[in-house]
């Protein structure tokens, strides 16, 4: 069977750079409160390497299927987001930074991606799964991760 012919080829990789581009919006117009347009990333790191503030980094997690009639497959891919900030208000400062998270999400459940063999594609649906911060024990930094869930 050739690449060709594969129809779930490269998804998870073009689905994390479309998010990475949609978060990328962030930028302090309209409805959203941080600027983060320079600062997000498809990889994740820790606190302790990150030199720019406010921040976003992002990874691919487990992904599982069900598998419906037909051959046709539903899969759906766990993604983190990582946010980072360094303010005098660090509380104040990552929660206005995942209310603008939240934004991009719920805007964008059905997201448009571009696939390995130049197929455009569109997740079904993006949700929230769970939302984590230091609760302010690391100001002035502030970290908080976001669990996602793909299904496309």
């Amino acid at each position: 069977m050739s690449i060709d012919h594969r129809f779930y080829t490269g998804r998870r990789s073009a689905i994390v750079a479309a998010l990475v581009e949609k978060l990328k919006e962030i930028n302090e117009t309209g409805d959203f409160l941080t600027d983060v347009y320079n600062n997000v990333h498809p990889r994740l790191k820790f606190w302790d390497e990150v030199d720019q503030f406010p921040a976003i980094h992002l990874n691919s997690g487990s992904e599982t299927r069900q598998y419906q009639g037909g051959g046709y497959k539903d899969r759906f891919l766990n993604i983190t987001l990582r946010c980072y900030v360094k303010e005098t208000d660090a509380s104040l400062a990552l929660d206005e930074l995942l209310e603008d998270v939240e934004t991009v999400i719920e805007k964008n459940g059905k997201l448009t991606y571009v696939d390995r063999q130049g197929r455009t594609q569109s997740t079904h649906d993006i949700i929230i799964i769970s939302i984590n911060t230091d609760e302010g024990v690391l100001e002035p930094f502030g970290v908080a991760e976001v669990l996602v869930q793909v299904h496309y």
